[in-house]
C-alpha cells in the first residue's frame, strides 16, 4: 500500500528506520523515549476530544474518540520517533472523522422508532458555527478544523493535505471567505 493510501486509510506513518528504537529527537543529536501511551493520553485526549466534537458533532464524538486512541494505541509502537504528537494524533482524529460522517450517511433510519413528540435533533443543539463548517468542501473543512479547532501551523496542516504550505494557507482563507459571504447572505454577520 502506498503511502498516501496508508495515509487516506487512516494507517500511522511508516516508521523511521535510522533512530534507535524508544528514542526521539529533541534537539542537536540528543534523542528521549516517546512518552507511555497513557501520558500521550492524558495530555492530548481533551484536546482531541474538543476537535472531534467540532468535526462530528456532540452524539458521536464520544465514539469517534475511542476509535480514534485504540488506532493510535496500534501504532504507537511503530511510531516515527520524530513524529510531531499533536499533528499525528489530529491526523488519525480527522481520519476517523471522516469515516464517521461516511458511515453517518449510509446508515438506516428505524421508522417504528421516532418519538411521538417531536424533539431537535442532536445536532440543532449543537452552535451553527461548526454546522457550517461541516458544509465546507472536505480540503477547506480539514484546513479550517485543524487551523482553528486543532490549533496547527499552516507547516502541519500542508504536510496533513499533502499539499504547500500556500496551499493550506489559501484552503483555510477561502473557507473562512465562503463562511462569510454564506453568513453575510443570510444576515449572521454584517457586511461593516
Amino acid at each position: 500500500m502506498s503511502t498516501a493510501a496508508q495515509r487516506l486509510a487512516g494507517c500511522p506513518p511508516p516508521a523511521a528506520s535510522s533512530p534507535p528504537a524508544g528514542s526521539r529527537s529533541v534537539g542537536r543529536g540528543r534523542r528521549t523515549p516517546l512518552p507511555s501511551f497513557n501520558a500521550f493520553y492524558e495530555a492530548y485526549h481533551t484536546r482531541v476530544y474538543r476537535f472531534l466534537v467540532a468535526a462530528v458533532g456532540l452524539p458521536d464524538a464520544e465514539d469517534v474518540l475511542q476509535e480514534t486512541f485504540l488506532a493510535a494505541l496500534r501504532a504507537y509502537p511503530h511510531l516515527d520517533r520524530e513524529a510531531n504528537l499533536r499533528a499525528w494524533i489530529l491526523t488519525i482524529a480527522e481520519r476517523k472523522a471522516i469515516d464517521a460522517y461516511r458511515s453517518r450517511t449510509r446508515r438506516a433510519i428505524a421508522l417504528d422508532a421516532l418519538p411521538e413528540i417531536g424533539t431537535d435533533p442532536p445536532e440543532a443543539q449543537e452552535p451553527f458555527v461548526w454546522r457550517a463548517v461541516r458544509d465546507l468542501p472536505e480540503r477547506q473543512r480539514s484546513a479550517v478544523f485543524l487551523r482553528f479547532v486543532g490549533d496547527l501551523p499552516y507547516r502541519d496542516i500542508a504536510r496533513f493535505l499533502g499539499c504547500t504550505n500556500e496551499a493550506a494557507r489559501r484552503s483555510v482563507h477561502e473557507g473562512l471567505k465562503r463562511l462569510r459571504a454564506e453568513w453575510s447572505q443570510a444576515g449572521i454577520l454584517s457586511n461593516d
